[in-house]
């Protein structure tokens, strides 16, 4: 039945029939430990009793009904998400990309608004912001965007955590209307910039009247260690996009703004017929609930420093082991050699796991881990890696 299917994926040969926590089982009964979670989806895991009963509940009542009308989820929803990240407004979508697309029109509408015709947003390289045309184009990755030329145009690109190089671009171009960045790169590496780099695209944006849209499609949702990335760098940006976690596996987006970021759409300007709905936003609503009554943003930020603390301890000294890195619980251990075999040899032992940028393994397990669990994906990933050499001949 693939032939069904267009081919975009080269999916792994396993089938999934049920989860539970950080667990996953497929259709022969064989057993895996969760390292990825859905790539950063389900930060709560799998069939967790909150999300499972807003869904049943919600399903039984009203799934949709359009954004023509109110919404009593989606208004509760979006207070919520303002509340705990400083936003003022929020617009519902169904995606990550959807989300940077609604960002990346902000800063179009705000620079016609302004007389600015031809206007450009600072994009990174090494960047992924999603795979429409206007999120590919921003995206730095040449192979994702092979074959889709004529890109649209309105991007500036420059070295992701260089602060100098934004200093450069302020100085080369008149018509820079906001900066798109994300606060650790997770497709180009899981790249964490230099403490202070947020801090000085904030001061910068403040400077040049640039808005500062930060895409934690990846970042969000308690995985860094915090609600948000951004506060790590005790900053807010005018532009926050989110997905992934924020449904736990059932589709959704949020573009947030702040100030007038947040009054420049108005009736007619941007819509989605499905963003929001009942039975989405309910959700979306219980992550958000279980997030902040469980404090995972700290059980993030507790897990991911023994989690690296483990592989230092594993992995230290090893030739082939060029750098360990992450945030809360977005770890990358790359490699000096391109390793995608890993993922499949993880797989033959039970684990999932992603490889990033050819030569990086990325971790994006669960918050709700325990820490048995914890130890267990370091014990297992670093026995991948110590062999590796061995088995790559």
């Amino acid at each position: 039945m693939q032939q069904a299917l267009m081919q975009t994926y080269g999916r792994l040969p396993v089938r999934f029939e049920r989860g539970e926590g950080a667990w996953l089982w497929d259709d022969r009964g064989n057993r895996y430990l969760d390292a990825l979670s859905g790539i950063a989806v389900c930060g709560l895991g799998h069939a967790h009793p909150a999300v499972t009963r807003a869904l049943r509940e919600q399903a039984g009542r009203l799934l949709h009904t359009s954004n023509l009308y109110r919404i009593p989820l989606q208004e509760s929803l979006a207070a919520a998400l303002c509340k705990h990240s400083g936003m003022q407004r929020c617009f519902f979508c169904n995606s990550g990309a959807e989300a940077n697309e609604a960002a990346i029109k902000l800063a179009r509408l705000r620079a016609s608004r302004l007389g600015i015709r031809r206007p450009r947003i600072l994009v990174m390289e090494d960047a992924f912001h999603g795979r429409t045309m206007a999120t590919l184009s921003a995206t730095g990755n040449s192979k994702a965007q092979k074959g889709f030329e004529p890109l649209l145009e309105g991007f500036v690109r420059i070295p992701f955590a260089d602060l100098d190089a934004v200093d450069a671009a302020a100085a080369g171009h008149t018509d820079i209307v906001a900066v798109l960045v994300e606060p650790v790169q997770g497709e180009g590496g899981v790249r964490v910039p230099p403490a202070g780099y947020l801090r000085g695209l904030r001061e910068r944006c403040d400077r040049n009247d640039w808005l500062l849209m930060a895409d934690e499609v990846q970042t969000g949702m308690a995985r860094s260690g915090r609600w948000f990335a951004f506060q790590h760098e005790d900053i807010v940006p005018d532009v926050l996009a989110l997905a992934k976690g924020l449904g736990n596996g059932v589709p959704i987006g949020a573009c947030l703004a702040r100030g007038d970021a947040a009054e420049l759409m108005q009736p007619g300007s941007h819509g989605s017929t499905f963003g929001g709905n009942p039975l989405a936003a309910s959700a979306a609503l219980a992550v958000v609930e279980t997030i902040s009554r469980e404090r995972l943003d700290e059980r993030a930020a507790e897990l991911g420093q023994r989690m690296i603390t483990g592989f230092h301890r594993e992995l230290d000294g090893l030739s082939h082991v060029r750098d360990i890195r992450g945030l809360g619980l977005m770890i990358g251990i790359e490699l000096d050699r391109p390793c995608a075999e890993l993922v499949r040899q993880a797989l033959a032992d039970g684990l999932l796991i992603n490889v990033t940028a050819e030569r990086v393994v990325r971790l994006l397990p669960p918050l709700i881990l325990d820490d048995s669990e914890a130890d267990d994906i370091v014990r297992r990933v670093a026995r991948l890696i110590r062999d590796f050499p061995a088995t790559d001949s």
